[in-house]
């Protein structure tokens, strides 16, 4: 025992040395985040990207920017937590106070804010510098007179910069600090910026200040072409430039992350998918500032995987230290870290990541975009040693053609849920902005791929369109395209034959196929005794049948086969006693004949336990698989039983598979389920659009079936058409079930899932075809229209967009209208039955037993009664006969006949003295 304690002893201080020089596979990093930033999303996501040993295990604070207590608390309270180093985020008010603990306690902050002037050394900058590359392009583009709006929240490195520049190359530059300008104050601005005749600005602004300034310009009508805009920012793909190019200005910015590489594509799509649930922010694409916050987590995970391989002991032990102690003690092992951060050498979502010796980025290269009439594009790259670089020569149009990319289309469409509808606020909104639905948002990616702006408008008569056939003239939205009142269609519009002859389409954005709805059928309750319906009436039939032949079967053999016959059995193995010897055991003495002494000699009684109660009973018990208390002891007998329970086994299996489905399934009987059925009654009346391709599709159809449905619609009186489709819905849901609208599939689907949740597709599509985006003929939109239909297919968003305005949207819950079958919970309905028969059982169980109490009370009262009179003549007998008693109570016969003495007493007037028999 002692041996063993010192082993233990031994092992476990070796431990406790040994863990002092290991390095933690734990490491506490630090987080600083607003309380609803995109960067601690990223900032979560690439944690769960890297998991590798040493994990990092986040201490996050979520602080008030611009606000230095706050900052200084956090600060402090991840110090105190022992945190190794610390990633986060900064501004103006704040980036002093953080510099100052960081150099003081040796702390490094690695953050993706914008980048400072700074000697501290444990200040990790991710974001690259932006002047010598603006200053590049400056030059590229020969401008020597511009303006410069700035906001100081992000500092006045880059500005600074810039005037350096323009002093020594004799530029003339005008700054503008937009920082806390207003609207009236933006319009002064550009007034006298129209006055000097500058179109050339520059706008060096975060992201968020950024927008509200385009915002500004656009709604000052300052987008024009005549305007050429730099925008000083690494995130030009994450600003939302379609207001701006409608005017035509020409915009040029810049691009940190190169989308287009495999390895950043892939992470961003797996961005996307990262669950936010916790997340109070929108999903949205991967930012540049997200792209930098998730390489700083890879930064940080890489250094201390380095310092992990070089076996360098950065624990912290005891107690970190208080941030404010005058004087500060800074943290030994801090150094360490910092070198191994700026010694990274990786490539990230923001491209190559090296830091120089005082934790700048350095090596890097930016992309040169600009916004051309189809999107954003790349024109040029820029780096520490090439400087910039010219990759494509953007070749910009002539006035003319600037002119009609940029002017207003009028793109017609119709009021059809879910495709356009009004929005609940819609007052108070003007143009585009009224509307949404599927179209409005796929009407707004196809303006953004093909470049152009454009006005939604309603169609006045509220048709899809269809060519009259005594005037020859076409209405609805065809109409508009054909007589030049529009200038595209983009709606549920069916592609068609006729309709391809007079105007252009795209290929398909959606494909559907014509449906029929009806009214959903109220579900059928399950019967009292549903629970007889797993088996047809037949089956329950030949089972009862088989029961009665099965029993009548085993009564039969078990009388033909003698191995069913035996002795009686007695009570503890008693012999048979024959009268006389049961008179004698009573002290009674009689006189036997030849013949009674003959007859008990002979064998006791043989029974037979399978009468025909018997056998009904064995076959109850063997159906209901409960067994009995006899069984059959012959071959034949033992044969008929078997069968018997082989047939009840597979009998009750099936029954028993089939229960639950028929007891917790309420069906739904439709009254028809195909245009077969539609076409083979009358009771059920049945239409379709007016003015439509439905109803072209009909009255041009040459199969049997819809020759037969469009003679009785055309024939129908009153009128089966009607003029929109939520008349047709409405008809449907109000006609009680004797009405079925023919509409396309995808509209049936829609209604199928809103509310009242009370119609129902059923059966397949009559035909196939698809919606297409019509222009009118020689419509030089056709192509680019169709190329963008083509991309968004690929990309997915067509599919995306579905299912928002289908599914996601619906209203009646998971599966919505689906006339599919549904299992719930049994409730009392469906096994009523069950209890109805129990409680029947129970009365008749009663019922039974009083008749047989009271037969039995009868049967005795008449037993006893005989009892008495024998009992009666007996004693007469005694007193009116010859002999004389016996002794010890002995009876002593006399000498009558043997025939007399056997003689019962039959009357009181017997004159012959019996013996008694038995009494």
């Amino acid at each position: 025992m002692q041996r063993s304690f010192t082993l233990l002893y031994t092992s476990l201080l070796g431990i406790c040395l040994g863990s002092g020089s290991s390095f933690p596979s734990n490491i506490n990093i630090g987080g600083l985040f607003p309380n609803v930033s995109h960067e601690y999303e990223v900032f979560r996501f690439a944690l769960s990207h890297h998991q590798d040993i040493p994990k990092l295990v986040p201490q996050v604070d979520m602080v008030l920017m611009g606000n230095s207590f706050s900052m200084t608390y956090a600060f402090c309270s991840q110090f105190s937590k022992g945190v190794y180093a610390i990633i986060g985020l900064y501004d103006r008010k704040t980036v002093n106070m953080l510099m100052s603990f960081c150099g003081a306690l040796h702390v490094c902050f690695v953050t993706p804010s914008f980048p400072i002037e700074t000697a501290n050394q444990f200040v990790i900058q991710l974001r690259p510098e932006l002047q010598d590359a603006l200053v590049g392009v400056i030059e590229h583009y020969g401008w020597t007179k511009f303006v410069y709006m700035y906001s100081s929240d992000s500092g006045l490195s880059v500005l600074q910069k810039v005037l350096d520049t323009a002093a020594e190359k004799n530029w003339l530059v005008t700054s503008v600090n937009v920082e806390s300008m207003t609207g009236a104050s933006f319009l002064k601005v550009f007034q006298d910026l129209d006055k000097r005749k500058e179109g050339q600005i520059i706008i060096d602004c975060e992201t968020e200040r950024l927008t509200g300034i385009l915002k500004e310009i656009v709604e000052q009508g300052k987008n024009a072409k005549s305007y050429h805009y730099i925008l000083a920012n690494l995130g030009f793909l994450d600003i939302d430039l379609t207001d701006l190019r409608k005017g035509g200005a020409n915009i040029t910015g810049f691009q940190l992350v190169n989308n287009s590489e495999p390895s950043v594509s892939r992470i961003v799509q797996q961005w996307m998918e990262f669950d936010n649930k916790d997340s109070k922010v929108p999903k949205t694409g991967l930012k540049y500032m997200g792209a930098l916050t998730y390489d700083g987590v890879k930064v940080m995970s890489t250094a201390f995987q380095n310092l992990r391989r070089q076996r360098i002991d950065i624990s912290r032990r005891g107690n970190a230290g208080e941030c404010l102690a005058n004087p500060p003690a800074p943290w030994g092992q801090g150094i360490d870290i910092q070198r191994a951060l700026q010694q990274v050498r990786i490539d990230g979502l923001t491209g190559h990541i090296q830091f120089n010796e005082k934790g700048r980025r350095t090596n890097y290269t930016v992309s040169v975009m600009e916004l051309a009439p189809s999107g954003p594009k790349k024109v040029g790259y820029w780096n520490e040693d090439e400087k910039y670089v010219t990759t494509a020569s953007l070749i910009r149009a002539s006035n003319d053609t600037y002119g009609l990319l940029n002017r207003t289309y009028i793109v017609t469409t119709i009021l059809e849920s879910p495709y356009v509808m009004l929005k609940k606020n819609h007052e108070p909104l003007v143009g585009n902005d009224k509307y949404e639905g599927y179209i409005v948002e796929l009407a707004a990616e196809i303006a953004k791929h093909v470049g152009y702006h454009y006005k939604l408008k309603i169609v006045s008569d509220g048709k899809y369109g269809a060519r009259d056939p005594e005037t020859k003239m076409w209405n609805g939205m065809v109409g508009e395209l054909v007589y030049g009142k529009a200038d595209l269609a983009v709606a549920p519009l069916t592609i068609t034959l006729v309709r391809e002859e007079v105007i252009d389409f795209s290929k398909p954005f959606m494909s559907l196929g014509i449906s029929i709805m009806i009214k959903k059928p109220t579900k059928s309750k399950p019967g009292v005794f549903s629970f007889l319906d797993p088996l047809a009436y037949e089956i329950w039939m030949c089972i009862v049948f088989a029961y009665i032949g099965v029993s009548v079967v085993l009564f039969l053999v078990s009388r033909f086969s003698p191995y069913e016959w035996h002795a009686e059995d007695y009570e503890e193995g008693a012999e048979p006693q024959t009268p006389t010897q049961a008179a004698a055991s009573n002290g009674v003495q009689l006189s036997q004949t030849p013949m009674q002494q003959n007859a008990n000699q002979q064998s006791p009684e043989q029974t037979n336990e399978f009468g025909i109660f018997n056998s009904l009973w064995f076959s109850l018990g063997a159906f209901m698989q409960q067994g009995c208390d006899i069984s059959p002891r012959s071959l034949s007998g033992r044969i008929v039983g078997g069968v018997w329970w082989f047939f009840t086994l597979i009998i009750i299996s099936s029954y028993t598979a089939n229960l639950a489905a028929f007891l917790t399934v309420e069906r739904m009987v439709s009254p028809i389920e195909s245009a077969e059925d539609l076409a083979k009654q009358t009771e059920i009346a049945y239409g379709t659009l007016d003015a439509g391709s439905t109803k072209e599709f009909f009255r041009r159809s040459k199969i049997a079936v819809f020759e037969k449905m469009w003679s009785y619609m055309k024939a129908a009186d009153p009128s089966v058409f009607v003029k929109t489709t939520d008349e047709g819905v409405m008809r449907v849901r109000k006609s009680k079930g004797k009405y079925a609208y023919l509409l396309e599939s995808t509209m049936n689907e829609y209604i199928e899932q809103r509310k009242p949740c009370d119609t129902m597709k059923v059966g397949g599509n009559l035909d196939s075809k698809g919606y297409g985006i019509a222009t009118p003929k020689g419509s030089p939109l056709r192509n680019p229209v169709n190329l963008a239909v083509l991309k968004l297919n690929e990309q997915g968003l067509l599919d995306k967009l579905k299912n928002k305005w289908w599914y996601d949207k619906g209203e009646c819950g998971s599966g919505g209208g689906d006339s599919k079958d549904k299992t719930s919970a049994l409730s009392l309905s469906n096994v009523a039955g069950v209890f109805y028969i129990l409680i029947g059982g129970l009365g008749l169980a009663m019922l039974v037993a009083l008749v047989e109490f009271c037969y039995k009370s009868r049967t005795e009262s008449r037993r006893m009664k005989s009892i008495n009179d024998a009992m009666r003549c007996s004693t007469l007998t005694r007193m009116s006969g010859n002999g004389s008693g016996g002794e010890n109570g002995r009876i002593l016969t006399h000498d009558f006949p043997k025939t007399v003495q056997t003689l019962p007493c039959m009357s009181h007037t017997a004159s012959m003295g019996l013996g008694a028999s038995g009494m």
